[in-house]
């Protein structure tokens, strides 16, 4: 008896090819995603410059960024000094690159906290319902009464402008939006079809939750978790601003946009503009991250 082999010709379209390996599901789908949607694909090309630069960008910038030098104080943009010098004659392009790595690091932990602490509250909450369900909401009623600047403002005032707390004041006015995103989530699909049947499969509650509830949630997370990080940088770069931020000289670029802001009527106009800009395209990046990391993550997108 001879042994039918079936060539890639003959194979109907659509279905695998018979004895070819297939690729890595995530990394197949993340890489078709960036192809379909270029929008997408900059905004990870833009995040991966900024990460770059707070990763080694201290180690190369060409001076030191807390070093004064008052013969070239306010020079304007140069082949030297590409972002110009501020009062202290310290560079510009330097406080600039090297101000990325606090700014991501406050970003970046600020929501990586709400985003722990919200998703289990409220996907207990969304899941349990009862007392749980009533309780959790009536303290993110009281969370979000507040303008959630001036809680900010608030609670780093009173724990003290370092960076650890606008890390804690930022992460706490950000809980509400993943809590209540995940508890929406989690209600909707606790009694679906996939659910009760992994229920009566023998998982627990728990199990249940946790592997096939909760991946549901988070393609609508992943656009929350881009627009916080913007949001984060904003809130540290305004609470720095008015003076409950980072404390100067460390470069951050809410502080160089408050002490350039002195100088704008003078002429000096680059130490406003360039900390301003680099705050600007980092929120930029942020919000255009949404959609992409929404599908990456979406379990029904993948095939």
């Amino acid at each position: 008896m001879t042994e039918t082999m079936v060539t890639p010709a003959q194979s109907k379209p659509g279905e695998p090819i018979p004895g070819a390996k297939p690729k890595s599901g995530a990394l197949a789908h993340t890489l078709y995603v960036l192809r379909e949607n270029p929008v997408t694909a900059i905004s990870f090309a833009m995040f991966a410059f900024f990460v770059l630069s707070a990763l080694i960008g201290p180690y190369v910038v060409p001076y030191d960024p807390l070093a004064t030098n008052a013969e070239i104080a306010l020079q304007p943009p140069s082949v030297l000094h590409w972002f110009g010098t501020d009062a202290l004659g310290r560079d510009v392009f330097s406080r600039v690159i090297v101000a990325t790595r606090l700014d991501l690091v406050i970003s970046v932990a600020a929501v990586a906290i709400s985003f722990a602490i919200g998703s289990v509250l409220g996907a207990i909450a969304g899941y349990r319902g009862g007392w749980i369900d009533i309780i959790l909401n009536r303290i993110l009623d009281t969370i979000m009464a507040f303008p959630l600047f001036v809680l900010a403002m608030g609670i780093v005032a009173a724990l003290g402008n370092s960076v650890g707390n606008i890390i804690i004041a930022t992460a706490i006015i950000n809980i509400p939006f993943y809590a209540r995103v995940v508890r929406a989530e989690v209600n909707i699909r606790r009694e679906s079809g996939f659910a009760l049947a992994a229920k009566l499969s023998g998982n627990s509650d728990a199990r249940v939750l946790a592997v096939h509830i909760f991946p549901n949630a988070l393609p609508p997370m992943m656009v929350q978790v881009s627009l916080n990080l913007g949001w984060a940088i904003l809130n540290a770069a305004g609470l720095s601003f008015i003076g409950l931020g980072v404390r100067p000289p460390t470069p951050e670029w809410g502080i160089m946009v408050a002490e350039g802001a002195n100088f704008i009527v003078s002429g000096e106009w680059w130490l406003a503009l360039f900390p301003g800009l680099w705050l600007m395209l980092a929120v930029f990046t942020f919000n255009l991250m949404g959609d992409g990391l929404r599908d990456i993550v979406d379990p029904r997108r993948r095939t």
